[in-house]
């Protein structure tokens, strides 16, 4: 039983376009109608295969930028130049086109309503995604975990689900981290997480809260050992990460 549960999650599916949002200028939120979806947890992600008429196949992994709702999954991707899948699906992709979706996949980067613990969120850049589910799901559940979502962008017109964010959530603290442009009116300077962001607008590691840390390659493992240096116990951070590994 346990086999033909393992072998129907990792089939693929194949789902349509329902809905169509845009997040920033090269980013998209796709919502899919997607047939006989098993449910999943906030924090997994699912296989994207796009077929062409020729039969040349192309796969791609992307976060679950919700938690389950019944049939509908969505998605959040980023246009990536020369992307043979990504500049489809924020381009010519419409509402009724298939695609098909195998999953969901992932059981260590996950949230689950009935966790106790406080829960620190740091993202970097796109790395919002699966922590949006997080907080989505935090909601849905009518749960009061007490969340911290650290989140790191080169501009402000880069920021994902910004109108959700932008509107108050009780138990739910936000610190932006802005690299390249401040937006305007707010004073300082352009600057990257580092040890004084991470004291000041995360919990202290005597709560024992869960981290969940997901971004480029670089910012994930520069943002874990922070948390470990200031005392985080490291089976309680977990990570999701894109890109090359840091030298």
């Amino acid at each position: 039983m346990a086999r033909t549960a393992v072998s129907g999650r990792l089939a693929w599916r194949v789902a349509r376009l329902a809905e169509i949002r845009d997040e920033t200028p090269t980013a998209r939120t796709l919502v899919f109608d997607l047939p006989g979806w098993p449910g999943h947890l906030a924090g997994q992600h699912v296989d994207v295969r796009l077929t062409a008429a020729d039969g040349y196949r192309a796969q791609r992994s992307y976060s679950l930028a919700a938690p389950a709702d019944g049939d509908r999954v969505e998605l959040t991707v980023q246009r990536v130049a020369d992307g043979e899948v990504s500049e489809h699906l924020t381009g010519p992709y419409a509402v009724g086109d298939p695609v098909e979706i195998r999953g969901p996949v992932g059981g260590w980067f996950v949230w689950r309503p009935a966790d106790p613990e406080p829960v620190l969120l740091v993202a970097g850049g796109s790395g919002i995604v699966p922590l949006m589910a997080m907080i989505r799901a935090r909601r849905a559940a009518g749960a009061r975990t007490p969340f911290k979502l650290i989140y790191s962008l080169r501009t402000p017109a880069e920021q994902y689900y910004a109108d959700e964010l932008r509107t108050p959530v009780a138990g739910l603290d936000i610190t932006y981290v802005y690299t390249r442009e401040l937006p305007e009116g707010r004073p300082g300077i352009p600057r990257r997480i580092d040890v004084a962001t991470l004291n000041t607008a995360g919990w202290p590691a005597e709560f024992g809260a869960s981290c969940f840390v997901c971004g480029p390659t670089g910012f994930v493992e520069t943002v874990a050992d922070i948390l470990v240096a200031l005392g985080h116990d490291p089976h309680r951070i977990r990570t999701e990460r894109f890109g090359p590994s840091r030298d």
